[in-house]
């Protein structure tokens, strides 16, 4: 009866172990990223057009060069809930739509975190997302959410 009470135990701390682990990577904060140089203002509501293409370039004036995580990537899916507003399908769906009608380019989707890093780092133009946990000093978060 020891024996059973304790394997119990364990499969209840287990399950507890796992389920705060995946609800802690669920709601991973986001961080919009960008160049240093970049001194644009920035909202939820400027990069939500920004990122759906409805405002092709920044307040300093110049064209907004679009970055998205890979769609395997966790922050997609928070990106697109916290700050779009709809499930992945839906904006997959979106960019389709805006792609055969010709009414737009759709984000340059990275391999990864690095990459989004590295190319935002490089490109005073750029502006992409990622965990804020994976930040670094090399690029301005410029949001969380």
């Amino acid at each position: 009866m020891l024996c059973l009470f304790n394997n119990t135990k364990r499969i209840v701390v287990t399950v507890l172990a796992v389920s705060t682990l995946s609800v802690s990577q669920a709601n991973a904060e986001v961080a919009i990223v960008v160049h240093p140089s970049n001194n644009s203002d920035f909202n939820k509501s400027i990069i939500k057009k920004i990122f759906l293409g409805k405002a092709k370039s920044f307040s300093n004036g110049r064209t907004a060069i679009l970055l998205s995580a890979s769609a395997s990537d966790p922050a997609t899916e928070e990106f697109n809930k916290k700050v779009i507003g709809k499930s992945s399908n839906q904006v997959n769906a979106y960019w389709s739509k805006m792609i055969f009608t010709g009414k737009g380019t759709p984000p340059q989707e990275m391999s990864s975190t690095k990459e989004i890093l590295a190319a935002v780092a490089a490109n005073p133009d750029a502006i992409g997302y990622l965990d804020a946990a994976a930040a670094t000093g090399d690029v301005k978060i410029v949001a969380t959410f």
